[in-house]
This record gives C-alpha cells, structure tokens and sequence, in this order.
C-alpha cells in the first residue's frame, strides 16, 4: 500500500504542472482587456499602460506564466484586480461556507442514497424497489434551481420555517446556520442521492450473485450480515469513486444553487470574477478546485483499501 501512495503521489505532481498550464493558457482566451477596464470608462493611455505593466500583461505568455506559477509555489495567487485583496484571502474566506454545504449535502446523499439502493436491490421486483427507483427518478429528473425555488415558497413563504435566503456564520450562532444551510443542502443531496442509489442498487446486484455471498448463506449467516458485511463491502468501490467525484464537484462551487439561496461561497466568488475579467481570481479559484479534485481521488484510492480487504495484495 505504501508503495501505491508514493506512485499516486508521484503522478499527481505532472499533473497539477499541466492542469496549471491549461488554467492559465485557457484564461488568456477570456475577451475583454483587464487593463482597460481597471481604467474605467476613460481608459487613460497613461493609466491603461501603468496597469499593462503592473499586471505584466506586456509580457511574452510564457514569461507571464512564470511569474504566477513561481507565486503558486509561494502561497501566493495573486491579487484581485478588482478588489486588490489577497486571492489566497478570498479563497480562505469562501471556502469554509462551500465545505459546510458541501459536507451536509453529501451527509444527506449518503443517509439516502445508499440504504435505498440497499434496500432496491435486496427487494428487487418487490414495492420497495419500485419506491426507490421512483425516488432516483424524481432526484436525478428535478433541477436544482426549480426545486430550491419550490423550497423557499414552502417553508419560507408559506410556513415561515426557514430563513429564505442568506447566510450566518455557525461560530455566531450555530442555529441559524443549520437553518440557513438545510434547504440548499437537501437540494443539491437530493440530485447526489438519486445517482448514487442507482450505483449502490446496481453494486450491489452484481455481488449480490457471487460465490462468496451464497456461501456465506450457506453458512448459516443473518441476512443482514450477509448483505451489509459481505456483500456490501465489496459493492463499495464504486460507490466511494462516485462520491468522491460528486464532492469535489459541490467543493467547486453549486453556482445555481447558491445564486438561488444566496450564499457567498466558491460559485458565486467565480461567477463574479469571470463577469469582472478579474483573472487572477478565476486562475486561483480553479488551481484549488482542481487540486480538491486530484487529492479526494487519492483519498477514494486509499479508502478503497480500507473497504475491501482484497485488494491490499
């Protein structure tokens, strides 16, 4: 096993060195001259060729590369055109509001995508399975957007339950946040839900058939040991590569749904600085998007070790 994180960790290096050079190639292709529009509507030749050189956008684009990637390497992002803050300090100060959504989305996937695809393909044919199919069908069917917008006329409008939009910090006051947090977690869980029910109940059907699981049937073993020790544990690798994908995709930003909720977080941050042509932000906010991506394939690769004891050989 050993062996195996050293040869991933060595792979992720080349990686992130061209995932890098796409990011910032890719960038330069976005219209619009970031010089011009710090200079506001005169757009001042004086003013325009100060920030022209100020930004190193006079530069060879191999030479600009340089200077960013040597700051990467630092700690160092960049700095906002727009704002002039720290992109590292933007980062820093979205991130948190993306990873708690991100997390309790994917803790209510988790809580409902598995047991139903458990129970789907334990139950095949029976009305359980019809149910549950059903709820995959509604999940992967419903847009974000629409049903986060049902949600706020429901609970907000209607029942007064929950705050409609908005954010509050859980070090201020941890009710509030949870209050805040639960519809547009619920909604962006429920698409994630669907589509690992559909995985769960498909793994599971396949091992489900397998020597091992009739023998230990044939040992006398409880239905449930035998579905949630044996058969489940093996199902679990692709279970653990999806989930994986679908979280660092909420860490990246769920732009429609905060936009709906209005959280300030990943989406939003990148949204603003793709309309603002504030390069540095979208360079950096992707670089780290990226490598979420690379490191939870790495933490998936580990934890499949951890879930099916054969392949440790």
């Amino acid at each position: 096993m050993f062996e195996f994180l050293l040869k991933r960790i060595a792979s992720i290096l080349p990686t992130l060195v061209v995932v890098s050079m796409l990011i910032f190639g890719l960038q330069q292709l976005l219209p619009g001259d970031p010089a011009k529009i710090l200079a506001g509507e005169e757009q001042d030749p004086t003013v325009v060729a100060y920030l022209r050189a100020k930004l190193h956008l006079d530069e060879p684009l191999p030479v600009r590369y340089g200077y960013w990637i040597g700051g990467v390497l630092q700690g160092d992002l960049g700095e906002s055109v727009r704002t002039q803050q720290p992109v590292l300090s933007l980062v820093l100060q979205k991130l948190p509001v993306t990873l708690e959504l991100a997390l309790l989305a994917m803790t209510i996937a988790l809580l409902i995508g598995i047991p139903a695809g458990i129970v789907s393909a334990v139950g095949r044919g029976t009305a359980w399975d019809t149910a549950a199919n059903v709820l995959a069908l509604w999940g992967i069917s419903t847009p974000n957007f629409w049903l986060g917008i049902l949600m706020i006329m429901l609970f907000s409008v209607q029942l007064g339950w929950l705050p409609a939009s908005g954010y509050v910090s859980p070090f201020e006051d941890l009710g509030a946040n949870l209050a805040a947090m639960i519809m547009p977690a619920f909604v962006l869980g429920n698409a994630i839900a669907a589509v690992l029910m559909r995985h769960t109940r498909s793994a599971m059907l396949q091992v489900m058939s397998a020597d091992y699981v009739r023998t230990a049937r044939a040992k006398g073993l409880s239905e449930r040991v035998v579905v949630l020790k044996h058969a489940l544990r093996n199902a679990l690798t692709p279970i653990i590569t999806l989930g994986a994908l679908e979280l660092g995709t909420l860490l990246s930003g769920a732009v429609l749904t905060e936009q709906v909720f209005t959280i300030p977080g990943f989406g939003k941050l990148i949204v603003d600085a793709v309309f603002n042509r504030d390069y540095a932000v979208v360079q950096g906010v992707v670089l780290v998007t990226a490598t979420t991506y690379i490191v939870l394939n790495l933490l998936a690769d580990l934890a499949y070790f951890a879930a099916n004891p054969r392949l440790r050989s």
